[in-house]
């Protein structure tokens, strides 16, 4: 087969900079704190992903996955009794995981890291033995390439209809699946080459089940990536900083130093945040002011003659949907967001359904939320007011909202997630074992034991 010889001057690029990182970092590199996040983002992970197992979308998925693409059944999906080869499992639990909208958030990107990354790891643990460290570490990296990626390419990236998360994800899988697989610094260059060459994902399919499986995409490809330049295959030189690489096609003005800038010193899952609501997360701080708004005010949908959410321009360019039709699209729709809370008091997955999309009395209120964009915001703050028809205003400000870096979710809150959301889509997980196994993943000598529990056994 052809390969590239590497030139004993050729230049170290910043592919390779990230590549040569991937390959040298050991455990020992790894500060505990972020260690600690790690295991954090895990549980989260296995939370969100019981909450989305027994979705009809992921059923769908899960048939054509298993009728027409299946080439084995080493690997299990989260909650479910299923079992399909590496690649699919891959995809399909990166689906699962994302599909509620429910998943973690790096901030300032709003890369949801984990899915992509931690998909395809659990993955290979259950074809090849591998130690609960070993799976850490390079959950790590890969949630550090991608993010140091969509930092090199935000905010222009976004603004110019990628999903951030689908084409920075496939680089982070690529890194940590090349990570499991011992790769050498050459190799792992050459596996960002053919995650470059498969970075896609539209923000014109947020609202659709399409979102979710551009995320399962970059969690397949970015393992078949690794597994591609394992075999000898070369990939371009520079894939990311190239005149047509990755960096320069997908954003108007790159960020080239933030790819290595404190690289190994400032670490990615350190700015990971956990949401507290199923919904995009620009929608956090309105939802949680509403909420303080319905405690006051119960049962006032009818009085209301306006709401103005006042917050980053984040907030309207991603969620003035007005014209929901779907569950999935209320998870960005602020109409339906601040509807549903005002009526009920509530937040839950219930209240993010088609059935409560579908009541007449919510889906008329959306012409009486109106968005005041305001920089000074960040996009964990915002400001809902409520006018009245009476001639009364309320209001509420949240400087950060729950689940912000400012104010983050707690290892005791993210146990309560799980148990939660276990108990809405997978019932038969034992859910204290499973955490028990998270948290002490780093000493587990079977790194797949997570899967074993959160899976349906019918064996």
């Amino acid at each position: 087969m052809q390969q590239r010889m590497a030139s004993v001057d050729e230049p170290v690029t910043a592919t390779r900079q990230l590549a040569q990182f991937v390959a040298r970092t050991r455990w020992s590199d790894i500060p505990e704190a972020v260690r600690h996040e790690a295991k954090r983002s895990l549980v989260n992970y296995f939370a969100v992903g019981f909450a989305g197992c027994a979705d009809p979308s992921v059923a769908k998925a899960v048939r054509v996955y298993q009728q027409r693409l299946r080439a084995g059944d080493e690997a299990s999906l989260i909650g479910r009794a299923e079992r399909t080869d590496v690649l699919n499992a891959a995809a399909l639990n990166a689906m699962t995981a994302n599909v509620h909208d429910f998943d973690d958030t790096h901030l300032p990107t709003i890369i949801h890291p984990t899915a992509p990354v931690a998909a395809p790891l659990f993955a290979v643990s259950e074809s090849q033995r591998m130690t609960g460290e070993a799976l850490l570490l390079a959950f790590v990296l890969g949630v550090e390439i991608e993010c140091r990626i969509g930092n090199a390419v935000s905010p222009s990236h976004y603004q110019r209809g990628w999903h951030i998360t689908s084409t920075c994800g496939v680089f982070g899988a690529a890194a940590a699946a090349a990570k499991t697989m011992n790769l050498v610094d050459r190799q792992i260059a050459d596996a960002f080459g053919y995650a470059s060459a498969q970075a896609g994902g539209l923000v014109e399919t947020l609202g659709t089940m399409a979102k979710s499986v551009s995320v399962g995409n970059a969690a397949k490809n970015g393992m078949l990536s690794a597994l591609l330049a394992a075999e000898g295959l070369s990939g371009p030189a520079r894939p990311l900083e190239g005149e047509r690489g990755f960096l320069r096609v997908t954003a108007d003005e790159a960020d080239f130093k933030a790819l290595t800038a404190d690289l190994g010193h400032v670490w990615a899952l350190q700015s990971n945040t956990y949401k507290p609501y199923p919904c995009g997360v620009v929608l956090n701080p309105v939802i949680e002011a509403c909420l303080e708004l319905a405690r006051d005010r119960h049962g006032l949908l009818s009085d209301i003659e306006r709401v103005e959410l006042v917050g980053h321009p984040l907030l309207r360019e991603r969620t003035d949907r007005p014209g929901i039709r779907t569950g999935r699209e209320a998870q960005v729709s602020a109409q339906h967001g601040v509807a549903v809370v005002l009526a009920t008091g509530k937040a839950s997955l219930a209240e993010f359904s088609d059935e409560r999309v579908a009541d007449p009395t919510l889906r008329a209120f959306a012409g009486r939320v109106a968005f005041v964009d305001d920089n000074r915001f960040p996009v964990e703050a915002a400001r809902v007011t409520v006018l009245l028809r009476s001639g009364e205003s309320v209001s509420r400000t949240v400087s950060a909202a729950r689940g912000s870096l400012a104010a983050p979710l707690s290892d005791a809150d993210l146990d309560s997630k799980l148990k939660d959301l276990a108990a809405y889509g997978a019932p038969h997980v034992a859910t204290q074992r499973l955490l028990d196994t998270l948290w002490t993943l780093d000493t587990a000598d079977d790194a797949a034991m997570p899967m074993h529990i959160a899976r349906v056994d019918t064996r």
